[in-house]
């Protein structure tokens, strides 16, 4: 688990900036009161680097170690720059909802045949105990072998006690027919339905039999 250094703060946000660092704030139900925090720049950045949102770091105020999660993220507008942070400590004894990003891995034979691959999600959200909780989540791509083969939410690998907020058989990836074929399949439909207007047209003008 990546660790990051902070110190108490007691300036206010805009002054801590002015220094060149990162204020920050620390708050949990099992911590009292609210630790208002500052933070390293380039160490910050490090530790984005290997983590975001929702994922596990410990942080470390003066010699006092807290297991958190980054929880929000303030960035300026225009140019990017981190302008806060909030850190959650989350209840040991009570299950939390959070959003992973989906790592999506390998190559599916099926998209070497002329398929197209289509990612429904890039995230999920996932309700568990934090210490439970994965960074992320990884799905291999390799079981998509013919154009027939998807993978729903159902298949996901998770840790035992993380339960996905979703249904079950929505889809999570798969490989769409070629381009040219969805085409020509649009083509037999659309000239299938005229075929059928036609006929309807053709029998009513015939006369009918008394």
């Amino acid at each position: 688990m990546p660790i990051l250094k902070a110190k108490i703060r007691k300036e206010k946000a805009k002054k801590t900036r002015k220094k060149g660092k990162i204020p920050g704030i620390l708050y949990g139900p099992e911590i009292k009161e609210n630790i208002k925090l500052e933070i390293d720049e380039k160490e910050l950045e490090k530790i984005l680097k290997e983590s975001g949102l929702g994922t596990h770091i410990t942080l470390k105020v003066e010699n006092k170690n807290f297991s958190v999660l980054i929880k929000e993220i303030q960035r300026d507008s225009l140019s990017g720059k981190i302008l806060h942070l909030d850190f959650f400590q989350p209840p040991v004894r009570e299950k939390i909802e959070v959003s992973v990003p989906i790592i999506y891995e390998g190559e599916a034979p099926a998209v070497k045949k002329g398929g197209v691959l289509v990612k429904n999600l890039s995230e999920i959200e996932l309700k568990g105990f934090w210490k439970d909780l994965p960074k992320e989540v990884k799905v291999d791509l390799s079981k998509l072998k013919t154009l027939e083969d998807k993978i729903l939410i159902s298949d996901l690998k998770l840790p035992k006690g993380v339960e996905v907020l979703r249904k079950q058989d929505e889809i999570l990836v798969f490989v769409a027919p070629p381009e040219k074929e969805i085409e020509k399949e649009e083509k037999e439909a659309k000239e299938g339905v005229e075929e059928k207007v036609e006929k309807e047209i053709s029998e009513e003008k015939t006369p009918k039999e008394e």
